[in-house]
């Protein structure tokens, strides 16, 4: 599941734990975790058609203002995303971390790990039948953050659900965050492309 910088911010502080999304089947099941970069993760209670009108106490449970907000964003996504099925999903912070977020999180790079982090993309790139993507990939997410990802894909000429798979291997690099909408690095990520200018 996809949240804001602010929505992953208050998930961990634990002001929501409730989340409304639009999907043609579930993508979530109770019992699942998922992460919530930098923080750690979340867990999943419940997942559920959403049916009844929504309420206040889903709305502050969601972390909106009012039922009326709630109900303008959920009629937003619906013209965004027409013919899906709205589901309720109810989770709770865990205070587990995963490694992947730990790494993801961390900015203080040696040399050593710089080399490394090149190394496994050379490899990438040359397991690639397209060509070399990686550092293009990373400078296009840096330059273009929370942009859509068919529109990163149209300015590295490349398709839309290849690009996306390649985003999610840097991804587990610990050098790209998923956003609602788009990507951003990560602060390993903007570490690494700092310390390795020439192939940004």
């Amino acid at each position: 599941m996809l949240f804001s910088n602010e929505e992953r911010r208050r998930i961990a502080a634990g002001e929501i734990t409730l989340a409304f999304r639009h999907w043609k089947r579930p993508q979530a099941k109770a019992g699942a975790r998922h992460r919530l970069a930098p923080f750690g993760m979340i867990e999943i209670i419940d997942v559920a058609e959403q049916t009844a009108p929504v309420t206040g106490e889903d709305a502050r449970e969601a972390g909106f203002a009012s039922r009326e907000v709630l109900a303008a964003d959920i009629e937003k996504y619906a013209k965004r995303y027409p013919g899906n099925v709205l589901y309720r999903v109810r989770f709770s912070f865990v205070e587990d971390v995963d490694p992947r977020s730990v790494s993801a999180a961390t900015d203080a790079l040696t040399a050593d790990d710089v080399a490394t982090i090149a190394s496994k993309l050379d490899r990438m790139d040359a397991r690639s039948t397209s060509g070399a993507w990686t550092r293009e990939t990373l400078r296009l997410i840096a330059e273009h953050p929370a942009r859509r990802a068919g529109d990163l894909a149209d300015m590295a000429g490349r398709e839309r659900l290849e690009f996306k798979r390649d985003v999610r291997k840097l991804k587990e690099l610990g050098l790209t965050l998923s956003l609602e909408v788009g990507y951003e690095l990560s602060p390993r990520g903007r570490a690494f492309v700092a310390a390795t200018p020439t192939t940004a």
